[in-house]
């Protein structure tokens, strides 16, 4: 067999486990790299935002390495913006949706980073620009980081439903086409492993496997109680600091409905010891359900399903990581997102212990 006849048999096994057409799938596994990496040239958003708003706009400063699209933006004229120049792959309406979610939460006073002008999104190069005001900001204080994540998120699926923000949310979404409820970072996942199929040597044939089978039996949360979701707040400093009134939610693009528990799952599941090896930490797990229950109390059945739904985030970050180094040609070395197995077992049950005091 030729490595071109492996290939499409890798896309037909992939459109008939994901339920899309041929070209579906195609599209889903060699445009993959296009969709995700975006760095947009920071003199033309400079000019586009002076141009656009008027503003006097002097230097746009790349904020991470990972969102090579997101910039602060200094002014002589006001205060620092926040400008995040979305891929073109990413839909204008879902920024958008972005701004209809930030204006929900001004609404309701909840802590998050507000919207820098009421039209707040502009087209720009191909793609889409959200601007919202810079958050001054220090880290969440040490040895209280996890409560107070947890206290933002129980305040955010306490919060009522409403219409204008009622689209599914929750996934991480780096492939704009993998956007909505955390099953589709399982979707996604299985697009980066099945991408580089054909690439993964024999010896690593097993365990490739292995994990692509995790992925297609893992628990999305189908059927649980639903809330608005912020999608990736653990990501600190990234998504939650401390401003000058306390602290505060930032980056929504992954915001939207979806089962509350893939939120919470996600910050328990980083609650955990990293060294000498991977175990829960009864304290940090007791100050997060101690603060998310001041607003939510979890179900019966969302306890039960917290050790499968925790699998959600990691088994995407994995699959994600493993098609980057291979592509990189550069051994694979976080399979500790997954490992051991008991960890997800242990700190479920210290929840479940901790819930029902």
């Amino acid at each position: 067999m030729t490595k071109d006849s492996n290939f499409k048999k890798v896309v037909r096994r992939h459109a008939q486990e994901t339920g899309q057409r041929y070209t579906e799938a195609l599209t889903d596994l060699v445009g993959l790299g296009d969709r995700i990496y975006h760095e947009p040239d920071a003199d033309r958003l400079l000019a586009h935002l002076r141009n656009r708003y008027g503003i006097d706009a002097t230097a746009a400063t790349k904020l991470s390495v990972h969102k090579t699209y997101v910039f602060r933006i200094d002014r002589n004229d006001g205060d620092p913006w926040i400008a995040r120049a979305f891929p073109p792959a990413r839909p204008r309406a879902d920024v958008e949706g972005d701004a209809a979610v930030l204006r929900f939460l001004e609404q309701h006073d909840y802590p998050a980073e507000r919207l820098a002008v009421d039209d707040a999104v502009s087209d720009f190069d191909g793609g889409a620009v959200l601007v919202t005001e810079f958050v001054d900001n220090t880290p969440l204080p040490d040895g209280e980081g996890f409560a107070i994540m947890a206290d933002l998120l129980g305040r955010l699926h306490a919060l009522p439903f409403d219409e204008s923000v009622s689209r599914p949310g929750g996934a991480s979404g780096e492939d704009p086409r993998r956007m909505g409820t955390p099953r589709q970072d399982l979707l996604a996942g299985l697009a980066f492993l099945d991408a580089v199929d054909t690439k993964v040597a024999a010896a690593d044939r097993e365990r490739f496997e292995r994990l692509r089978d995790q992925v297609r039996s893992a628990d999305d949360g189908d059927g649980l109680p639903e809330g608005l979701l912020h999608g990736n707040l653990l990501h600190a400093p990234d998504h939650a600091v401390m401003g000058k009134n306390g602290p505060v939610a930032i980056n929504w693009k992954a915001s939207g409905r979806g089962p509350r528990l893939a939120d919470l799952a996600f910050l328990l599941w980083g609650t955990g010891n990293w060294a000498p090896s991977r175990s829960t930490n009864q304290e940090r797990v007791d100050a997060v359900v101690t603060a998310y229950r001041k607003h939510v109390e979890l179900t019966d059945e969302e306890l039960d399903r917290l050790e499968g739904v925790m699998y959600i985030r990691p088994l995407y970050l994995v699959c994600f990581g493993y098609r980057r180094d291979l592509l990189k040609g550069v051994p694979f070395d976080e399979w500790w997102f997954l490992e051991p197995s008991e960890y997800f077992t242990s700190t479920a049950a210290a929840t479940r212990a901790a819930s029902r005091r």
